[in-house]
């Protein structure tokens, strides 16, 4: 049986960018055995939905001693990670007897296409797959719903660094006024966020304080059952577009032209005080909140909102 290989050792929002190009690799190999090299807990749920059939847990590209045990026994090697040229370093010690991947000399991988900076993460993967003959879209991103659509509206106020996270007080004052308009609010984040999420939750009657209690498997549960998600630019807004939950979702140092939701437009309200010309204005791993990011204000975020609750909007 033939082996392909894909590496994408990055995180939920990543990985889930990635379903379509991963889907059409499984239709360029069809019966082969698609394994994904990524971090065990999301590579794992991907599994449990049928996108890929095994995973290699990776953390990152430092995790790469744990490739070569896939050596003499992958046929295709898919670099879903980057352009390289470290990925590809990575990715050339599987010893696989095709390499698929954007056009990198410096790692000296000539046959490719050409990497193009300025392309949205879902498309960027969807050219890949398809010059390697695998039929996909970025309709493809969607997952099955993992159950019916429920009353609830989910806050998840983190993200992993400063410049993506909008003030907890701004956050706060969106959960005290859906909660006020009769809505259940439930406040997501991880055990390492308490101290956030507590600031987010508390003071407003209706709202819960869910911090750490969400595997993935339920986190995803939370959000594809919801009436609606407001996130930063984060992992948990891609839950959003795969499930078709309403979303509102906050930029700040990147443009949503690279990150927001790719499909079902109607369903998804971007936010962002941004120039369009310039994709990638601030720092996204900066420790301290993006001034774009901070242009944004309450009132603004419930007027997006509060037509998707109110079914203002055709879903």
């Amino acid at each position: 049986m033939t082996e392909v290989l894909a590496l994408r050792a990055l995180g939920l929002g990543d990985l889930l960018a990635s379903v379509p190009a991963l889907r059409g690799l499984r239709r360029a190999w069809p019966g082969a055995h698609l394994v994904l090299a990524a971090p065990e807990a999301v590579g794992g749920w991907l599994v449990s939905q049928g996108v890929v059939d095994d995973v290699v847990a990776v953390r990152g590209l430092d995790d790469g001693d744990l490739l070569v045990a896939r050596a003499g026994t992958t046929d295709v090697a898919v670099n879903l990670h980057g352009r390289g040229p470290e990925s590809l370093r990575t990715l050339a010690r599987v010893s696989a007897e095709r390499v698929v991947a954007y056009a990198c000399p410096e790692a000296g991988v000539e046959d490719g296409p050409t990497w193009r900076p300025d392309e949205h993460e879902v498309d960027r993967w969807v050219r890949l797959s398809q010059w390697a003959g695998g039929a996909t879209t970025p309709d493809d991103l969607r997952l099955p719903p993992p159950g019916d659509r429920s009353d609830h509206v989910v806050l998840h106020p983190g993200a992993a660094a400063g410049s993506r996270r909008w003030p907890a007080e701004r956050w706060a004052a969106v959960a005290r006024a859906l909660a006020a308009d009769g809505h259940r609010v439930v406040v997501t984040g991880t055990a390492g966020e308490r101290a956030l999420i507590a600031a987010v939750a508390s003071g407003a009657a209706g709202t819960e304080d869910a911090c750490g209690r969400h595997d993935l498997s339920a986190l995803a549960e939370l959000v594809g059952t919801a009436a609606l998600l407001l996130s930063g630019d984060t992992g948990v807004a891609h839950l959003a577009t795969a499930f078709g939950t309403p979303s509102v979702t906050l930029f700040g140092p990147v443009s949503p032209g690279l990150w927001g939701p790719r499909i079902d437009g109607q369903l998804h309200r971007v936010l962002w005080h941004g120039d369009s010309g310039d994709l990638v204005p601030g720092d996204p791993h900066a420790d301290t909140a993006d001034p774009r990011l901070l242009r944004l204000e309450v009132p603004e975020v419930l007027a997006a909102a509060r037509p998707l609750l109110e079914g203002a909007v055709s879903r």
